[in-house]
């Protein structure tokens, strides 16, 4: 699959690769989303794959939702991207194959939530921002983030993660659950890759039966909270 802003890239022991280049901040338009999800299908689906490694642009892994819609005032338009997005998280965390993120910078907001949706997290060693930081810009997370917060986020920090929108280095995103590891920058898609190829050892059918014993009460719940975003048609905000 190839498009101007996003692309996947096949390597050896099974290894998809989605790399996501928009030229600016990675925003997630519903068109990003789509695409990922496009890739995700390819993944899940072609039997020689093994893993799926998501590939930010350099320095900015994905600021969050494209801003040209959660600016413009439209409600509908707004919860119907959140709710995207939200499914976009969903099935990377339920994925029937094992899911590992480069996260080459920056990851904000929806950007950080897709973090919390991928099984590993190689972070660039560089001066970056990662955390939720809805409410500090007056939003409140919708309820399947905080769904997936409360399941991935370290218990110490949830709360100053969540409630006070702390943002964090990358270094210390890994001791908040954001990240598993961090790299060198130019080591980041590298070490990603070898994370993802180990996996090929594992026995496809097992992996999938120990997610869905695993996380399937919490793919369920987001499952149903994107449901009822998409009824309500609006997202919370203060």
């Amino acid at each position: 699959m190839t498009s101007q802003v996003v692309w996947t890239e096949r390597f050896d022991d099974g290894v998809l690769v989605c790399h996501i280049d928009d030229g600016k901040a990675n925003a997630l338009s519903k068109d990003i989303i789509a695409a990922v999800l496009t890739a995700l299908d390819e993944a899940e689906t072609d039997e020689s794959i093994s893993s799926f490694v998501v590939h930010g642009r350099e320095g900015k892994f994905s600021a969050g939702f494209d801003l040209t819609v959660m600016r413009a005032g439209d409600l509908a338009a707004m919860s119907d991207l959140v709710s995207d997005g939200g499914e976009l998280v969903r099935r990377l965390y339920g994925a029937s194959v094992p899911v590992v993120a480069a996260c080459t910078g920056h990851a904000l907001a929806a950007g950080a939530l897709v973090l919390l949706g991928c099984d590993v997290r190689v972070g660039a060693d560089i001066d970056c921002k990662i955390g939720l930081n809805e409410v500090a810009i007056g939003m409140v997370l919708p309820d399947w983030a905080f769904t997936i917060a409360l399941a991935r986020l370290s218990n110490r920090h949830v709360q100053r993660s969540v409630a006070t929108a702390r943002i964090t280095n990358a270094a210390d995103a890994v001791d908040v659950g954001y990240l598993d590891e961090v790299v060198p920058v130019e080591e980041v898609l590298g070490v990603a890759v070898a994370r993802a190829a180990e996996f090929a050892a594992l026995h496809p059918g097992a992996y999938r039966g120990t997610v869905a014993k695993l996380r399937g009460e919490v793919v369920a719940t987001m499952a149903d909270e994107i449901a009822a975003d998409r009824t309500a048609g609006a997202i919370p905000t203060v």
